[in-house]
C-alpha cells in the first residue's frame, strides 16, 4: 500500500502518517509535507524522487505527472491499465491525502493584493483529489483532516477501507473541490466586467440541521455562502450569529431575524426593530437603546407578542428589564452587557444571539464573493438582482406640493423611507418622532394598505407622516391618509394620476416628496 500526502493544513498529519507507517504503508510526500514527516522521525519518499523531476516554478508544478496520476487513476481490475503501469514502471497509489491552498483565507486577508490571491489558487491539489475520487472503487481519498482517525480505525480493523466509506469520502472530495472552484469563479467573475456573468457559481456549506421548515412536515437545514473555514466572516451574518441562550432556532426564526437585522442596520442612531412574519410591528430610533425599544414596542404592543427583536447597539441592563417583561421568541444584538444577559436568561425559552457588525479583517472580506447580488428561488431557477441598498432619498427627492415639509416632518419622512423598504409590498408606513405608529403590509391594493396602517395607528396617525414603497395609482389612498391626520408624504411618484394625488395633498395642506425610486419587496 502506498499513500500520497500533500497538505497545507497540517492538523493530524503526523498521527496519520504514523498510523499508515505502522500498517506498512509507503509514504510519498511533496516537499513541505515531507519535511514535517521527516521531522517526526518517519520515513517517506519525496514526490520528485518518484517523478524523477524536481518541483519547479516555486512549487507551482510538482504532482502533475503520469507517475503520480497514473498510479491513482489506474483501474485495478483492468489488465490493460496494469500493463501500462508495468511498462512505464509506475507504482499504484492507494491513499491520497490532500488539502488545498487556502484561497478563501487569502481573499479574506488581502483582497486588495490580487497577485497574492492568485498565487493561493491551487492547481495540483484539486487534480489529485478529483483523480482519487474518480477512482474511489480502488483509492481512498482524504480531503479533510477530520476523517483521518476514522479511516485509520477501519484500516486497522479490516486491513481495508469499506466501499461505503470510500464513496462517502469521494463525494466529500468532489464537494470540496467544487466549492473551492466556486469561490475562485465568484472572485474572478469581476474580471469580465459583467455585473451578471453568463454563469454564477455559488457554494453553500451546511451549518446545522433544523428541526423542521416553515411547517412541521418540511425538513430544513441552515447553510452559509461564506467559506466555512472563515469563522469571522460567517459571524458577521445572521446565519453565523452566536446563540448565547435559549432553545434551538427554527427556520421561521431565522427568516424573522434576518428581516429584523436588515432593518436596524439601516440606521446610524440606536435603533430597534420588532418583527412578526418578516414584517415590522415596530421600528424606532432614539437617543438610547431603551428609548428606541420603548418606541418600537409601542408601535403595536399586541402584535409584538411572540416576535423577534433586533438591536443595532449592545443591550444594557435597563433595556433588558423592559424586554424581559414581554414574551419574545428571540433577541439579537451586537452584544449584551453581563447584567443584561443575566436578566434575559431568566427566561429559559428566549433565544439570545449576538452578531458581528462587520468583518474582523480590515484588509479584505470574503463576503465580497456574493455581496452585490440578491438571489430569489423560483421553480427551475433563480432570479438574481443587485441588492436594494438605497436608504436616503436626498439625491433624487423633490417637493411636489405647495407646502414644504417642516424640519421635523422631513426627519420623519426620511425615517419612513428607510423603514418602508423593509415592509412587504404593497407597503405603507406611518411614522412619528422616529418611530412607526402604523404599518400596512402585503396588501393587494394601496388604499387597503393605507387603511390598515391608519387603523393600526389610531389616534397616533394625527400629525404623522406617511411612507409608500411605490406610487399611488389613484388619489384615494392620500384622501384616506389626509382624513386620518397625516401631514406629510414620501413616495416614488410616477403614476399617470400623480397630478390628482398632488391636488389632494395641496387641498389637505400636506407636504409631499417624490423620490423617483421605489422600494418594492415581494
Amino acid at each position: 500500500m502506498r499513500a500520497l500526502l500533500s497538505v497545507h493544513d497540517r492538523r493530524g498529519l503526523v498521527d496519520l502518517a504514523t498510523g499508515l507507517r505502522e500498517l506498512g504503508c509507503e509514504l510519498l510526500a511533496t516537499d513541505g509535507t515531507y519535511r514535517q514527516i521527516e521531522e517526526a522521525g518517519l520515513k517517506a519518499t519525496r514526490i520528485s524522487d518518484v517523478t524523477r523531476f524536481p518541483e519547479i516554478l516555486a512549487g507551482r508544478v510538482k504532482t502533475l505527472h503520469p507517475a503520480i496520476h497514473g498510479g491513482i487513476l489506474a483501474r485495478r481490475d483492468h489488465a490493460d491499465d496494469r500493463a501500462v503501469l508495468e511498462e512505464h514502471g509506475i507504482g499504484l497509489i492507494d491513499v491520497v491525502v490532500v488539502n488545498l491552498y487556502p484561497f478563501a483565507e487569502a481573499l479574506h486577508a488581502s483582497a486588495e493584493d490580487e497577485s497574492a490571491v492568485v498565487e493561493s489558487i491551487d492547481i495540483g491539489g484539486p487534480a489529485l483529489l478529483r483523480a482519487a475520487a474518480k477512482n474511489a472503487s480502488d483509492v481512498v481519498v482524504l480531503a479533510d483532516p477530520d476523517d483521518y482517525e476514522d479511516v485509520l480505525a477501519e484500516l486497522m480493523r479490516y486491513s481495508a477501507v469499506r466501499e461505503k466509506t470510500r464513496r462517502r469520502l469521494a463525494a466529500k472530495a468532489f464537494a470540496i473541490t467544487a466549492a473551492y472552484d466556486s469561490y475562485i469563479a465568484a472572485w474572478t467573475a469581476r474580471w469580465s466586467g459583467e455585473p451578471f456573468p453568463a454563469r454564477i457559481s455559488v457554494s453553500m456549506s451546511k451549518l446545522q440541521d433544523l428541526r423542521y421548515g416553515e411547517n412541521l412536515h418540511q425538513r430544513a437545514a441552515l447553510y452559509t455562502d461564506r467559506p466555512p473555514q472563515l469563522g469571522n466572516a460567517i459571524s458577521a451574518t445572521v446565519a453565523g450569529a452566536s446563540q448565547l441562550h435559549g432553545k434551538e432556532l427554527s427556520f421561521n426564526n431565522y427568516l424573522d431575524l434576518d428581516s429584523a437585522w436588515s432593518m436596524v442596520r439601516d440606521f446610524a442612531a440606536p435603533a430597534v426593530a420588532i418583527v412578526k412574519h418578516t414584517n415590522p410591528t415596530g421600528i424606532a430610533a432614539g437617543k438610547s437603546v431603551l428609548e428606541a425599544y420603548t418606541k418600537a414596542y409601542n408601535g403595536d404592543p399586541a402584535a409584538a407578542y411572540g416576535g423577534i427583536v433586533a438591536f443595532n447597539r449592545p443591550v444594557d441592563e435597563e433595556t433588558a428589564n423592559a424586554v424581559v417583561g414581554v414574551y419574545f421568541e428571540a433577541v439579537m444584538a451586537p452584544a449584551f452587557e453581563d447584567e443584561a444577559l443575566k436578566v434575559l436568561s431568566r427566561k429559559k425559552s428566549i433565544r439570545l444571539l449576538t452578531i458581528r457588525t462587520q468583518s474582523a479583517s480590515p484588509k479584505g472580506d470574503s463576503s465580497l464573493l456574493y455581496a452585490p447580488l440578491d438571489f430569489k428561488r423560483i421553480d427551475g431557477g433563480f432570479l438574481v438582482q443587485s441588492r436594494n441598498v438605497v436608504t436616503d432619498p436626498q439625491g433624487t427627492m423633490h417637493v411636489v406640493t405647495q407646502r414644504e415639509p417642516t424640519l421635523d416632518e422631513l426627519t420623519d419622512l426620511i425615517f419612513a423611507w428607510r423603514a418602508v423598504k423593509h415592509v412587504k409590498s404593497n407597503a405603507i408606513v406611518l411614522a412619528k418622532q422616529l418611530a412607526l405608529v402604523g404599518v400596512g403590509a402585503g396588501q393587494m391594493s394601496r388604499v387597503n394598505a393605507v387603511e390598515l396602517a391608519c387603523r393600526m395607528a389610531g389616534d397616533r396617525s394625527h400629525e404623522s407622516v406617511l411612507g409608500s414603497d411605490a406610487y399611488f395609482p389613484f388619489p384615494d389612498g392620500l384622501e384616506r391618509a389626509a382624513a386620518a391626520g397625516v401631514t406629510a408624504v414620501i413616495q416614488p411618484g410616477g403614476s399617470i394620476r400623480d397630478r390628482e394625488s398632488i391636488d389632494v395633498a395641496n387641498q389637505a395642506g400636506m407636504a409631499m416628496i417624490f423620490t423617483g425610486l421605489r422600494h418594492f419587496k415581494h
